[in-house]
């Protein structure tokens, strides 16, 4: 595919997906890690002397209604920041704008827009029109069949892979093409039904499977185990059930032993140890508990390659850290080498300060699994079609 390094962006307008999408609370910005990964590619492009137009996602807004939480403004000001000039913002796509050479401008909030979720071909050629040149650096959104993630790039005159998203690529390949055994694979966090799918298919190709958070808990109310009104996915139960059942692979799935609970998601709450078979159906699972915690430790100790994405718990309240800080400090302890990605997983990295530890830390979640299953992404394919097509000529 086609590398934006390759290219001669002088005087074009030059689209780029990068990825924005940062925890944000009261219209802070939690962790900017990931703006802080796009510096590097917006600096390259202006020294071309292009017009460089961004855009972005935030967080699971509802398809064509604005939010004002799930606002880039105060990105582009985070941003304007960063590279010290301005980032001028711009919140309606339906106007045509002026972009001068040397400008920068951020887009609204994509998921705003009718049709970015299902790939709209109207949307995707809207995006498209907007530039000379694409270029596709959003690596954590490239598992996304999205309009300014994959419709766009057929519509663009040019599309490109970005630097960040090339280093992903090239960095996953070489590590995951003959991986060091055994490996394991940490797999947590609250989001459910998109992870278990590629956890079914991932179980066929580690040695060992960790499961936390929300996606345990859907495993264990499977296997029969009282979950109280803990975060699960009822409708992923038969998937959950097959996957715990399943003896056909060589992956071991460690039992949860025991955990911490209480009766309300607070961050005062004070956490109850209790052994898995003893959860009441009043109880929150929040967080694994010191047997379990051992039991994973040596788990981690023995491991040759350690795949991490989601916290076992729910870090962000104290009280119900110390599995994640546990396993995150077993981690960087390992001799194996560890590639982490995810939003949570680096805000739990972030928390305990654990970065120079991790061998590789991706952009990427749900990118990251599914590249990890699928050794490809549906972006990075796009683009090679795309290229291909402009070999070949109309």
């Amino acid at each position: 595919m086609l590398k934006m390094d390759e290219i001669d962006l002088s005087g074009k307008r030059v689209l780029i997906r990068v990825d924005l999408n940062v925890p944000m609370s009261n219209g802070i910005i939690e962790n900017d890690s990931r703006i802080k990964a796009t510096i590097p590619t917006i600096e390259l492009a202006l020294q071309s002397n292009c017009s460089v137009i961004l855009m972005s996602h935030m967080g699971r807004p509802r398809e064509g209604i604005f939010e004002e939480d799930f606002s880039l403004k105060s990105v582009a000001e985070n941003l304007s920041s960063a590279l010290k000039r301005e980032v001028r913002f711009i919140s309606n796509w339906d106007n045509n704008f002026d972009i001068n050479k040397g400008d920068i401008v951020l887009m609204e909030n994509v998921r705003f827009l009718k049709g970015e979720k299902n790939n709209d071909p109207d949307l995707s050629k809207q995006m498209g029109e907007l530039c000379d040149i694409f270029v596709m650096d959003a690596f954590a959104s490239a598992h996304r069949f999205h309009a300014s993630t994959f419709g766009v790039i057929e519509f663009a005159k040019i599309a490109c892979i970005g630097p960040l998203f090339s280093y992903e690529l090239k960095s996953l390949k070489s590590i995951f093409s003959n991986p060091k055994k055994p490996v394991l694979a940490i797999v947590g966090g609250s989001k459910i039904s998109t992870k278990l799918e590629v956890i079914t298919s991932l179980a066929k190709s580690v040695d060992y499977l960790i499961l936390g958070g929300g996606i345990a808990n859907t495993v264990l109310k499977a296997m029969g185990y009282e979950i109280g009104s803990s975060l699960h996915e009822e409708s992923m139960l038969e998937t959950a059930k097959s996957l715990s059942e399943n003896t056909t692979n060589s992956c071991v799935i460690p039992e949860i032993l025991d955990v911490l609970v209480a009766r309300k998601f607070r961050v005062e709450s004070k956490a109850i140890l209790k052994n898995i078979e003893d959860v009441s159906k009043d109880d929150l699972i929040l967080d694994i508990g010191p047997k379990t915690i051992k039991k994973y430790e040596a788990i981690i100790e023995k491991a040759a390659t350690i795949i991490w994405n989601g916290p076992v718990g729910v870090f962000e309240f104290d009280e119900f850290s110390q599995g994640t800080k546990k396993i995150t400090n077993a981690i960087i302890n390992s001799d194996g080498y560890s590639a982490a990605g995810g939003g949570d997983t680096i805000a739990a990295i972030d928390k305990f300060d654990a970065a120079d530890g991790i061998s590789y830390i991706s952009t990427g979640g749900g990118a990251f699994l599914e590249f990890i299953e699928n050794k490809t992404l549906p972006s990075a394919k796009a683009l090679e079609i795309h290229e291909d097509k402009l070999e070949k000529g109309p």
